[in-house]
């Protein structure tokens, strides 16, 4: 009498894996059954957990078994196994990343929905950016009607650019100390990319989003100096004033025997142009 077998088209009996997998991709805990790993044929993890020893596959110190890959962008690849269906979040800005893991996992079929479109005006479509395209603003498509041009004579354009920094102080108990705030970590940049360039120039760390075009937007520069003021100087000497701003703060951490308060906060500035 011939052994049941399952998904990967081993007997039961054989089978070297529980049904509960507990996997380590890039420093990312993820745990799933043993026939998601296996519900694509050929894949690489087909191949890892269809065989009939475990003594080939790598662990980590815990015993869970370790991949070498991007822990944050193995959650797609792991929901598509589920149901062979590709979910991405709106403006998903890892198309292309995760286009290379699948290729990677041995999953064509993923590979196809994540190739870039050809489209009438190019040959190839705006997928191939690192973020998806951006919706035209009504008051864009109403500018061009009427042929205006936001920009002056001497070249210089309108727009918005917002500039955000995370921080942190040390408050003593009941407010009566002063206050000890640690230098700004990195201020971030987001905005026009053709802006940004112009104001922050050498001093603009690209390497977060490196590729992308003048007329396009980001939110993934910052500033190679930690000195808002110098920001500030850089974008009143292009023009640039100030317009809003916002802060937020939380209580991290209190230390248990001076009762000091450890508060985390977030500022942006909003700068514009006309």
């Amino acid at each position: 009498m011939a052994l049941p077998a399952n998904a990967s088209g081993l007997p039961v009996e054989e089978l070297a894996f529980p049904e509960i997998i507990e996997l380590n991709v890039g420093g990312q805990v993820y745990i799933t059954r043993y026939s998601t790993l296996t519900s694509v044929p050929d894949s690489l993890l087909w191949e890892m957990f269809s065989q009939k020893s475990t003594e080939s596959l790598a662990r980590d110190t815990k015993g869970r078994y370790f991949v070498d890959r991007d822990g944050f962008l193995f959650r797609y690849i792991l929901d598509y196994m589920r149901d062979q269906q590709l979910v991405l979040p709106d403006h998903f800005p890892e198309r292309g990343r995760l286009q290379r893991e699948a290729e990677f996992f041995n999953l064509p079929e993923l590979v196809k929905l994540l190739a870039p479109k050809l489209s009438k005006q190019n040959s190839l479509g705006d997928e191939g950016c690192q973020s998806d395209p951006e919706e035209p603003s009504p008051g864009a498509d109403f500018a061009r009607s009427l042929g205006a041009v936001a920009c002056s004579s001497d070249g210089k354009c309108s727009g918005f650019i917002t500039i955000g920094y995370r921080g942190s102080y040390t408050l003593g108990r009941d407010s009566q100390t002063d206050a000890k705030f640690r230098r700004v970590a990195r201020i971030m940049v987001c905005g026009k990319t053709s802006l940004a360039k112009e104001v922050f120039g050498e001093t603009l760390n690209e390497s977060r989003d490196p590729d992308r075009p003048p007329e396009r937007y980001t939110a993934r520069y910052y500033l190679k100096f930690t000195f808002l003021e110098q920001a500030f100087d850089r974008l009143a000497d292009a023009g640039f004033h100030m317009v809003a701003c916002n802060s937020t703060g939380t209580c991290a951490f209190a230390h248990e025997q001076t009762d000091d308060k450890i508060w985390a906060n977030y500022t942006e500035y909003v700068f514009y142009r006309e």
